[in-house]
């Protein structure tokens, strides 16, 4: 009997739990979730392949671990926490008219807390995952606490943070990301629309350090794998680079959900001679990373094949998560100057 009771209960809690969640809008599920692209783990349902672990890992609160390159592994958390004295800014959302994609697009801003038009600031370009938008970063309250905190510091000199909406379909694409490499295209498409219509864009609007000195790219999941595509097609325009957790495509690649056709053979992921490339980049991933899974070490192993130049390492104990973000956003953006 009391088995049964305890059963009981255990389904009333369930249903609970299943009714409070029911209400939730299907696009900002999309928006916030990643599919499962570790080739190494088991097919997935379809809920499972748009879960992605949201809750960070530990974060040490003593002096961060860093390996021979200076690369931390975990941001230490003090950084993610307001301070007293420290001024922070806030996320706006933008519009601007796209000849490459013959609409309206968007993305937010974050700009520095006293920005003025009287100062020239670097740009870091910042690219969300499968199934994001514009909004994507902007909803992490804690990334405008990181990056005051940084400058407070004077570990990183004031930027402006631009958060593109990456999904670039036009006129011939598929409109609405999906599991299939059709539906994929459009994420290939951010590279070009980033340099001919939102860079230039942003350069107008705003008072920033144009050219290659200030600018700068990073993104997570398939973010990252763009962060990577748009540095072997224009490698010229950007300073510093980082790709946190990059999801397989840029190459040929077979997941869980598709056979990726890749935007590049292996062979043409290399820079020509003479080419002006970026200072840095960064490749990182966490140890546990449940979604892409070794995808991440395979674009290190293929950059030391070829020769690129560029820092990897592991955050331990992180999954595909914002533990591997911070990290990853900590040490990138510590070079910007």
């Amino acid at each position: 009997m009391k088995r049964n009771i305890l059963t009981a209960a255990a389904l009333i809690l369930a249903c609970m739990l299943c009714a409070c969640g029911g209400n939730e809008p299907a696009k900002q599920e999309q928006q916030n979730k990643e599919g499962n692209m570790n080739e190494n783990t088991p097919e997935p349902t379809r809920q499972e392949e748009l879960t992605v672990t949201s809750t960070p890992t530990p974060v040490p609160t003593e002096a961060p671990k860093t390996d021979e390159n200076g690369m931390t592994f975990l941001c230490p958390s003090k950084y993610l926490t307001k301070q007293e004295g420290v001024k922070y800014g806030k996320f706006t959302r933008e519009s601007y008219y796209s000849d490459y994609c013959k609409r309206d697009r968007y993305y937010t801003i974050l700009l520095p807390a006293d920005y003025s038009e009287e100062k020239k600031y670097p740009v870091v370009y910042l690219l969300h995952g499968i199934f994001g938008d514009e909004n994507s970063f902007a909803g992490d309250a804690k990334l405008p606490i990181l990056v005051g905190n940084l400058v407070a510091e004077g570990l990183c000199g004031e930027f402006i943070l631009v958060c593109p909406a990456m999904y670039a379909a036009g006129e011939g694409t598929a409109q609405q990301p999906a599991f299939d490499a059709e539906a994929c295209i459009p994420y290939d498409r951010i590279a070009n629309e980033l340099i001919q219509c939102l860079m230039p864009h942003i350069n107008k609007t705003y008072s920033v350090i144009e050219g290659r000195e200030g600018t700068n790219i990073g993104g997570f999941s398939m973010g990252g794998r763009e962060t990577l595509y748009t540095i072997m097609l224009y490698p010229e325009y950007f300073k510093n680079v980082c790709a946190m957790a990059p999801a397989p495509g840029m190459t040929p690649a077979k997941d869980n959900f598709m056979t990726h056709p890749g935007s590049l053979q292996e062979d043409q992921v290399r820079f020509a001679e003479g080419t002006v490339i970026p200072d840095r980049i960064i490749i990182c991933c966490g140890t546990r990373d449940s979604v892409v899974g070794k995808f991440p070490k395979g674009y290190h192993e293929l950059f030391e094949k070829n020769g690129i130049e560029h820092f990897w390492y592991e955050v331990p104990g992180a999954d595909h998560d914002m533990t591997t973000q911070y990290s990853g956003m900590y040490n990138f953006f510590q070079l910007i100057k």
